[in-house]
């Protein structure tokens, strides 16, 4: 197969513009020459990508895979650039960290400032994932340091303490529930809940412990942040699943604390590095930073 980032890009007009002439002029090529290049395109690949009408293109089944998979190598050529730069502008060291939701959300933020603070040198690329995919990404070496909550240990990875935390339930202080000192999972899995965006580690968590047990969460309203959550919670919107920290850092938020006797309410964040391969000088640096917090 051979094809160009023109050919890719001008294919991308013309299927946003749903119009091959003005797709052409997206791309700054005249319609006779951007008509051919796709012939040439559609040559190369065996198949058809585009259905000409009288009123613009349509694009085959085939078009849509070829679209999409042309977006994300555009995806990932911005992604290159944006890695690499750091190093243009004298970065020397690069660190690739997975957290999950809580660690982002809580602690990270003020660990890293203070980290970067002191070695101007280092970026770091830090992607929100959930513990078992960051186990499985330190493990094949996508990423060199993790931060993981809810596991002891794991095939061909080193784990290590670094904070402490639970997950708690949260009511508005006049909810039915506020004055439980206790409750288990299974008893408020009925009630509306206030969330994390899908997609988010906790989120995630959330919804499969809510399976396991054979039920489905009742999601009310979803946000971007533990301190959105608080203040949905606040206002009578639902009941909400947060760690104990997320709390304290939410700011005053008039919200009631209600325990989870459940065992894995008890979210201990833990630093993982694969047990086969040694991290970089700048990765171990981070870490004796975060251990040392």
């Amino acid at each position: 197969m051979k094809y160009n980032l023109t050919d890719l890009r001008l294919f991308i007009a013309i299927a946003e513009c749903q119009s091959l002439t003005h797709g052409a002029e997206r791309a700054f090529l005249a319609p006779s020459s951007a008509s051919h290049r796709i012939k040439m395109l559609e040559a190369s690949l065996g198949t058809v990508l585009l259905h000409r009408r009288s009123r613009g293109v349509e694009l085959t089944r085939a078009g849509e895979i070829f679209l999409r998979h042309a977006r994300q190598v555009f995806a990932r050529l911005e992604q290159m650039h944006s890695d690499l730069a750091p190093f243009a502008e004298g970065v020397q060291g690069h660190v690739r960290l997975w957290a999950n939701t809580h660690a982002i959300h809580s602690y990270l933020p003020n660990d890293l400032a203070a980290f970067l603070a002191e070695h101007p040198q280092v970026s770091v690329n830090l992607e929100e994932h959930t513990s078992a995919d960051i186990l499985a990404g330190v493990a094949r070496g996508d990423a060199e340091i993790g931060i993981v909550a809810g596991y002891d240990d794991y095939q061909d990875v080193d784990l290590v303490p670094y904070r402490a935390d639970r997950l708690v339930l949260i009511t508005a202080p006049g909810h039915r529930l506020a004055a439980a000192g206790s409750l288990a999972f299974a008893q408020v899995i009925g009630e509306p809940f206030v969330m994390l965006h899908a997609g988010s580690a906790i989120h995630t968590f959330t919804m499969n412990t809510a399976s396991n047990m054979g039920s489905h969460l009742n999601v009310r309203v979803q946000v971007n942040s533990f301190e959105a959550v608080c203040r949905m919670v606040a206002a009578g919107v639902g009941v909400g699943l947060v760690p104990r920290e997320a709390v304290k850092l939410s700011g005053r938020q008039p919200v009631s604390i209600i325990e989870l006797a459940d065992s894995w309410a008890q979210r201990d964040l833990k630093i993982c590095t694969s047990s086969k391969a040694p991290v970089s000088s700048f990765a171990r640096a981070l870490i004796d930073h975060l251990l040392a917090e």
